[in-house]
């Protein structure tokens, strides 16, 4: 037997047309011109705004103050060395943050009545840390209680872990909240009539569908963190900050601080990134049409 004709050639896909060609060439001549108007005018600006510093009066007691290269080579271990200890502490902090700020959302959702205390509870407490400034809870929790002299002596990494949790998973636990509450009813019923439990409806159903609306906010958040972690400073905590201030007590120099603040931005800048992509792909996932 003889094959068909065109049996087992792949198909071919259809040439574009004249104008589909066409279309194509516009948009790359655009965005070739608008990256060409995009460097341009940043190193417009960039120059502008150089120049402008450079000729004031004071800069040059500034740069000696706060840009010396020599300083910031001097002292980049030292403020290497803290900053492993802020990141120490931002892994341990992002995990109480999910797990606690994830009970007050689901705490908060509850409607049964027999569960009023816990939803009163969890909101005096959302309520409570979402007002107090964190550098007050450290305070609190880094001084006050170790004065009560009913816990174990810690370090005061410890106890600036403690008050970042429990700061942050108030934030945490209201934006969970919101995308729990963004997910329609009818998801509910339906894992509801497939013979799903309450718990299991707000673990297999609820909660993906929340944290996936919610993701974006939810990274900011941990980009905030990831900043306030260099507070644990005021509780006697040689962290990056700690030490950039013992390297400017020496050196009589501001440039330990422009170091730590460099090696914090360093470490937010992936999860900023992350942040942009998951929001630029929610945007084209939700959205039809072009970009206006």
């Amino acid at each position: 037997m003889t094959a068909p004709a065109g049996a087992g050639t792949p198909a071919t896909a259809p040439a574009p047309s004249q104008i589909e060609v066409e279309r194509r060439l516009y948009r790359r001549q655009r965005g070739r011109r608008s990256v060409v108007v995009s460097v341009v005018s940043t190193l417009v600006v960039v120059l502008v705004v150089w120049f402008g510093v450079v000729n004031t009066p004071g800069w040059a007691a500034v740069q000696q103050s706060f840009f010396d290269p020599q300083t910031a080579i001097d002292t980049f271990p030292q403020v290497l060395l803290g900053l492993w200890l802020n990141i120490r502490i931002l892994v341990v902090a992002s995990i109480g943050v999910a797990v606690l700020g994830t009970l007050l959302a689901v705490v908060r959702g509850l409607r049964n009545p027999v569960f009023f205390p816990l939803r009163m509870a969890a909101t005096a407490y959302t309520d409570l840390f979402r007002g107090l400034p964190l550098i007050i809870v450290l305070y609190l929790v880094g001084f006050g209680l170790p004065g009560l002299g009913v816990f174990p002596r810690q370090p005061p990494e410890v106890w600036g872990t403690i008050a970042i949790v429990l700061t942050y998973s108030s934030y945490v636990a209201e934006v969970l909240r919101a995308g729990m509450e963004a997910v329609h009813p009818s998801q509910r019923l339906a894992a509801r009539s497939l013979g799903l439990s309450h718990a299991k409806t707000l673990r297999l159903v609820v909660l993906p569908q929340a944290v996936r609306k919610v993701t974006p906010a939810l990274m900011n958040d941990f980009v905030s963190m990831q900043k306030d972690v260099g507070l644990v400073s005021i509780l006697g905590a040689v962290d990056a900050v700690r030490s950039a201030q013992i390297a400017q007590a020496e050196s009589y120099n501001f440039t330990p601080y422009l170091v730590a603040g460099l090696l914090f931005v360093v470490i937010s800048l992936p999860l900023i990134r992350v942040t942009d992509a998951i929001a630029r792909r929610q945007q084209q996932r939700e959205q039809t049409g072009g970009t206006v």
